[in-house]
């Protein structure tokens, strides 16, 4: 199982539109069937900041997600308003290993 945690800065007048898109990706992420985890967080302190929780079976599934319409559409709209370039760190599950756990 993969996680990778995307840390994305978004420029303050777009923050409304930004969740607005990301929350439209995550509903079609979810339904993919390698899909384990699609959780996008705010930081309370900044809100220009944004984690991206995404949590996949394997490398396989993470390939597959980054060819669906709705990551294109998500990465093409979101693209300008970013402040900087958005971090993916991918990290190996330890626990739990079980799939139906999630």
């Amino acid at each position: 199982m993969i996680a990778t945690l995307v840390h994305v800065w978004v420029k303050k007048e777009k923050i409304e539109d930004f969740i607005e898109a990301s929350v439209e990706n995550h509903t079609e992420s979810i339904k993919e069937s390698g899909n384990l985890r699609f959780d996008i967080l705010q930081d309370p302190e900044n809100p220009s900041k944004f984690t991206f929780y995404e949590a996949y079976e394997s490398d396989e599934a993470v390939a597959v997600h980054k060819k669906t319409s709705h990551y294109f559409k998500w990465r093409n709209t979101v693209a300008d308003w970013m402040a900087k370039p958005r971090e993916g760190i991918k990290h190996t599950v330890i626990a739990p290993t079980d799939k139906n756990l999630w």
